[in-house]
């Protein structure tokens, strides 16, 4: 995309919207980054994963999963010999 600027003062005022906006995406980046950084550390997984065990379905996905993989790892292994 070309574009054409009538004087340098119109080139200047582009300069620092880009400026700015190039500053805004850093600070948004540093943000969500911290944010990842605290929502995955060992205790808020763990946290995490304790609430979604209490809800209603909970139990019961976490013993679907179980058995889910039991039955892969018994097919796995019968695989293997």
């Amino acid at each position: 995309m070309k574009r054409e600027y009538g004087s340098f003062e119109e080139l200047d005022t582009r300069l620092k919207i880009l400026k700015l906006q190039r500053e805004i995406s850093q600070e948004s980046l540093k943000f969500h980054y911290q944010r990842a950084k605290k929502d995955l550390s060992p205790l808020n997984l763990i946290k995490s994963l304790g609430s979604n065990i209490g809800t209603s379905g909970g139990w019961k996905n976490l013993i679907v999963a179980y058995l889910a993989k039991k039955v892969m790892d018994f097919f796995f292994d019968r695989s293997q010999s």
